[in-house]
């Protein structure tokens, strides 16, 4: 059962790699990203979806993501070390912990992923689940070698302490979050303000010196290439919300104006 992570091994190549938001968290759906090509799906257990902690709903999503060739990009509810743990155990390689404002929240998670931490004992923990074959294949330092975590960057203590953040081992990525962002700093709904926008700039910047990849969200094609341009390596293509909205409510325009 064990994954290669598609993700991972596409930043090791330099990038960049994509994926999707899939809001509905279906199965079928995963399988149709991977069939598309797309080296992650982007399932957003903070704010919807099964509850983190609910491994028979990964599973589905795991295998599914496995049939498609893809991976799954969890952002979790939480960095408690419990929660990553057993995100990790269904066979989810790639973690993304929500709200790091400091070094040592994010350290907190980084450990509790992997059995060896910075030349030390980790935290993750020996279990039988689906992520090891339910026991039969379990080899720790092949599971360390496949786990990819990232830091959600989203507010302004975050962006303060982002050279801190950046040095701490284990840190695979960095994925910036304008919304949260946004609200943060006192301007919901404004991701463009200058201040936000100067923000995710200083986050940026310093994440390309550091070498770090650095994850964005992109709304249009332009965007993407310019989020590229701009030494972006991972880029999120919209979702299948978007995605209906954009084709199906243009078509029911289209045709609505010929009456």
């Amino acid at each position: 059962m064990q994954q290669t992570n598609h993700t991972k091994d596409g930043l090791a190549a330099g990038g960049p790699v994509f994926g999707a938001r899939a809001n509905s968290f279906s199965p079928d759906l995963v399988e149709v990203y991977g069939g598309l090509g797309l080296d992650f799906a982007w399932l957003d257990l903070e704010h919807g979806g099964p509850s983190a902690t609910d491994a028979i709903s990964l599973d589905h999503l795991v295998r599914a993501a496995t049939v498609g060739g893809t991976d799954l990009m969890v952002r979790l509810p939480s960095n408690d070390p419990a929660v990553v743990r057993k995100v990790l155990d269904t066979g989810v390689r790639t973690v993304v912990v929500p709200r790091v404002e400091t070094a040592d929240d994010l350290r907190r998670a980084a450990k509790a992923a992997v059995y060896t931490y910075d030349d030390g004992p980790g935290e993750r923990g020996v279990a039988h689940a689906r992520g090891s074959s339910w026991g039969a294949d379990l080899d720790t330092d092949r599971e360390d070698a496949s786990v990819l975590v990232g830091a959600m960057i989203e507010n302004r203590t975050a962006v303060e302490n982002i050279e801190e953040i950046l040095s701490v081992p284990g840190l695979g990525f960095v994925y910036l979050g304008p919304g949260d962002l946004a609200v943060s700093l006192g301007y919901p709904g404004e991701s463009d303000h200058p201040e936000v926008r100067e923000a995710i700039e200083t986050a940026r910047e310093t994440c390309v010196e550091a070498g770090v990849p650095i994850g964005v969200s992109a709304t249009s094609v332009d965007g993407a290439r310019e989020a590229i341009d701009a030494g972006h390596r991972i880029v999120r293509l919209g979702d299948e919300m978007e995605a209906v909205r954009e084709l199906v409510g243009g078509r029911l325009d289209a045709v609505a104006g010929d009456d």
